[in-house]
């Protein structure tokens, strides 16, 4: 992937949402980092709804976890729209960074996957299941294969599980920790894998058709538009909550994802 600056460079030329002059054309442009499905499908959606409330959209596209929450720390884009909320708050644990949620927008279900086996009963012991490799999406994964009663947790091990953190495991289990773009495409090669909406929904998996056992949509993994703190109530970002949380994208969202797969929670 190319540096995240010569991106923004590219795209932005130097706006500036935050700037001081609301009359400076620049100053109304927003730079919002996402990845592609179905985050920036969804940003480009409410361009012109931005556009009609006096703001620029610019969406800069990417496929990992790390980088839009770096850009957006270091100042080099206004917001991101990709994680959720546990995720945000692990990672700045993690790193020290200041980021904050603007506003939740939806839920992608994760669920458990597989081209081997088209039911739980199925899996052999010792199967191999392929996890991400991030910790709060890592643990996110433990807590669904133990509602798909396959694995017994650790209870003080709460959503940043890990496979040490596993006391009970019938099939014997083994699990391969990789990041989480990469997981549609060693689904092929394990018996088994959890994965995340935004990654198997552009490799063609639906979680209601495809997963041997798919999240609940009482999900606290809510999708949320982030921005550093002390940017939340900024009038550029309100506006973009405020297009993204509308009867237009739901109704999108309904149409593109009819069996679920994207679940709104406005």
């Amino acid at each position: 992937m190319k540096k995240i600056t010569s991106i923004i460079a590219a795209l932005s030329c130097g706006a500036v949402l935050f700037a001081a002059n609301p009359k400076d054309k620049k100053a109304n442009v927003i730079t919002v980092g996402a990845t592609p499905e179905p985050h920036a499908e969804m940003l480009n959606l409410v361009k012109e709804d931005m556009k009609a409330l006096g703001y620029e959209l610019k969406v800069v596209e990417f496929t990992d976890y790390v980088t839009p929450n770096e850009a957006l720390e270091s100042g080099e884009i206004d917001a991101n729209f990709f994680q959720h909320l546990p995720y945000m708050n692990s990672f700045n644990k993690e790193k020290g960074f200041h980021l904050v949620n603007a506003g939740g927008i939806h839920i992608e279900p994760i669920a458990l996957y597989s081209k081997k086996v088209t039911k739980l009963a199925d899996l052999k012991k010792g199967a191999v299941i392929a996890i991400p490799n991030d910790p709060t999406n890592e643990g996110r994964a433990l807590l669904l294969l133990q509602e798909a009663g396959l694995i017994t947790l650790n209870p003080k091990a709460g959503i940043e599980a890990t496979p040490l953190d596993i006391v009970k495991n019938p099939k014997g289990l083994k699990f391969k920790e990789i990041e989480a773009a990469t997981l549609p495409r060693v689904l092929v090669d394990v018996d088994a894998a959890v994965i995340n909406g935004n990654y198997a929904i552009p490799a063609g998996l639906v979680a209601t058709k495809d997963g041997l056992f798919v999240e609940g949509s009482k999900s606290p993994y809510v999708n949320i538009i982030t921005v550093k703190k002390g940017n939340e109530n900024n009038p550029a970002v309100k506006a973009l909550v405020k297009v993204l949380q509308s009867k237009k994208v739901r109704d999108w969202v309904a149409a593109r994802y009819p069996n679920g797969e994207v679940v709104v929670v406005f």
